[in-house]
C-alpha cells in the first residue's frame, strides 16, 4: 500500500535525526484533506529544520510529490505536505500549546479516554486505521 510506504518513510526520516514523540494519526474519517498526519517533536529550531528537510527528501525518494513546506523561516513548527500525508515537526512548547493530537483524535476516542482514564494516543500508526505504537 502506497500510504503505508510513505508513512514508514516519513517515520524513518524522523527517527534518523532523533525526532521525539513521533505520532501517526489516521485522519481519513475526520477530513478529506489528507489520509495520515504525523507529528514529531524536536529540541531546537535547527533540529526542526533538519527533520523537516530529511522528511521531505525521504518522501521524495519514496515517490511522493511534495505539495508544500511551511514554517521554515521560524522553524518552531514546520509542516511538510505531500497530499496523502502531512508531517508536523514542532518544538515541545509549540506542540503542547496547539495540542494537535487532541484536535485530530476522533471524538469517540477522547470520550472513551475521559471515562476510562486511559490515554487514547500511541506513537506511530498501525494497519487498522487508528493511532498505535511504532
Amino acid at each position: 500500500m502506497r500510504l503505508n510506504k510513505l508513512q514508514k518513510a516519513a517515520v524513518a526520516a524522523l527517527e534518523e535525526i532523533k525526532g521525539q514523540d513521533i505520532l501517526v494519526l489516521d485522519v481519513r474519517k475526520l477530513t478529506s484533506m489528507c489520509d495520515s498526519m504525523i507529528i514529531a517533536s524536536a529540541q531546537s529550531t535547527r533540529q526542526v529544520k533538519a527533520l523537516a528537510d530529511n522528511v521531505r527528501d525521504r518522501l521524495c525518494e519514496a515517490g511522493a510529490s511534495i505539495i508544500g513546506v511551511e514554517g521554515e523561516q521560524s522553524s518552531e513548527w514546520v509542516l511538510v505536505d505531500c497530499g496523502d500525508i502531512v508531517v508536523h515537526v514542532m518544538q515541545p512548547a509549540v506542540r503542547a500549546h496547539y495540542k494537535l493530537e487532541e484536535l485530530w483524535t476522533a471524538p469517540l476516542a477522547r470520550k472513551r479516554a475521559a471515562t476510562t482514564g486511559s490515554v487514547p494516543l500511541h506513537p506511530a500508526a498501525d494497519e487498522s486505521g487508528g493511532a498505535s505504537a511504532a
